[in-house]
């Protein structure tokens, strides 16, 4: 007879793996860090609807909206390195709860903004607030979840939580701007930050690296801005895309010296690192550029409202929370890199579909329902397969730069992947003609990367030498 508790079929069908339930405190520390994910992925989207209305609110001119995101995403992307590893020094709950105090700071600011340069302060905070508690709460929850079924599941909380935060984002900018004003899509994360303010010292556990070496400061230097600079290139002027480069090339020099490196090449040096964050890369650019082609087909393709563009994407929304709660069970036979693999091929191939989309209104929206909603599953899967990835086999010391460096690639993909699929798209004459070349290099490229993937880290190569039965407990 097997002992009681929830019992998943592994990867080698032989094999059961029993997981036992969380235990309380795991329970609480799951609710507070994934609250505070599903509020920043929140707040990624957010203004996305209600940049029209804050443009002629505050005087800003059309060609300057684009700042309100940017603003956002510059420091969201180049900080979280940096951040990832002074919490793994500091204390993770120290600088977890610091972050929640800036995102406060700066929603107050942007919710009070009497002009465009005190809005886009209010969202250069905001953007350090994701880039200092993004890391250090994916480091709390993986030093609190062993690596396994558990943590499986709570990344697969995790993901399903970011994959409808960031459809949610603009179900709530469009109402409460509708409602109430553009100003509450600030305002609505005070208190949400107070609360955690208040909870966080009392439930979540404090860690850092036992070791606490000093901060590899050059090396902080040219990776922050080195990645600012890539940032800046691909969403205002191309020619700092090479500044980047060559700053994030000196970067690597220097961590080959340094006595105690921003980026330890021991983890740095891990396939599972390096793949996963190149996994990371494909599932979050290609599935946001898919949302944002989308968006463009719907509304100026079928003419539909932006009200109804946003209940399509709440239905694909649903499908990517679907496939971040079925994740675990799915990761637990094919493994992670297996998950991985198989989150970016479906992401992949329902993008390739896209290509059937015509100019019929009906026979476009059950064709874009359907095949936008399992790819979301699909790149719900991957999230959790690459979050999983990144991060395996990683000590706890190192967690912090682990998940700094995961989310480091989320936020740059999810800058870098609209700029370039809407440069494909615009390219034809046919506003559908280049639609459907774009939605066909998305694919191929998700597709490319999948087989990429699956060769360099060998799906089934981690099943040699398990035991039939695993017990993990709580």
């Amino acid at each position: 007879m097997r002992p009681a508790g929830l019992w998943v079929r592994a990867r080698d069908p032989r094999r059961l793996v029993r997981v036992t339930p969380l235990t309380t405190r795991q329970r609480t520390v799951l609710i507070v860090l994934l609250g505070v994910q599903f509020m920043l992925a929140i707040d990624f989207s957010i203004l996305n609807v209600a940049m029209p209305v804050i443009g002629s609110g505050l005087g800003f001119r059309l060609d300057d909206l684009q700042w309100i995101a940017t603003a956002f995403a510059l420091p969201a992307a180049g900080l979280t390195l940096l951040s990832g590893r002074v919490a793994d020094l500091l204390g993770r709950r120290r600088v977890f709860l610091a972050g929640m105090v800036l995102l406060a700071v700066g929603s107050l600011i942007g919710g009070f903004a009497q002009n465009p340069g005190t809005l886009l302060a209010g969202r250069v905070v905001q953007g350090v607030s994701a880039a200092v508690a993004t890391p250090a709460a994916l480091a709390l929850l993986m030093v609190t979840f062993p690596e396994g079924p558990l943590r499986n599941r709570a990344l697969g909380l995790n993901g399903a939580l970011m994959s409808a935060g960031f459809t949610a984002g603009a179900l709530f900018g469009g109402i409460l701007t509708d409602a109430l004003s553009w100003r509450w899509a600030f305002l609505v994360n005070v208190p949400i930050a107070v609360a955690v303010l208040v909870l966080g010292p009392l439930l979540l556990p404090e860690s850092r690296d036992p070791q606490r070496p000093r901060l590899d400061v050059p090396g902080a230097l040219t990776v922050s801005l080195g990645l600012l600079a890539l940032i800046y290139g691909i969403t205002v002027e191309r020619w700092a895309i090479a500044v980047g480069v060559v700053l994030l090339a000196a970067f690597a020099l220097i961590e080959r010296r340094a006595a105690a490196p921003l980026a330890s090449p021991r983890v740095l040096g891990r396939p599972t690192v390096r793949w996963g964050n190149a996994g990371g890369l494909l599932v979050f650019a290609m599935e946001s550029s898919v949302i944002f082609l989308l968006t463009i087909y719907l509304q100026e393709v079928l003419d539909l409202s932006a009200f109804a563009t946003g209940l399509v994407f709440g239905v694909t929304g649903a499908g990517a929370f679907l496939g971040g709660i079925v994740a675990p069970r799915l990761i637990a036979r094919v493994g992670l890199t297996g998950g991985l693999v198989t989150g970016l091929a479906l992401q992949g191939a329902f993008a390739l579909a896209l290509v059937t989309l015509g100019d019929t209104r009906t026979t476009g929206l059950v064709l874009t329902l359907v095949f936008a909603t399992l790819g979301a599953f699909g790149h719900a899967l991957g999230i959790v397969a690459f979050f999983g990835t990144a991060t395996s086999g990683v000590p706890d010391s190192d967690q912090g730069l682990a998940t700094g460096l995961a989310t480091m690639t989320q936020q740059v993909s999810l800058t870098a992947g609209i700029p370039i699929m809407s440069a494909i798209a615009t390219a034809s004459a046919s506003m559908l003609t280049g639609l459907h070349t774009a939605f066909v290099v998305n694919g191929l490229i998700t597709l490319i990367g999948a087989s990429v993937i699956a060769v360099a880290l060998g799906v089934r190569k981690d099943q040699k030498g398990k035991k039939d039965v695993s017990t993990v407990s709580a």
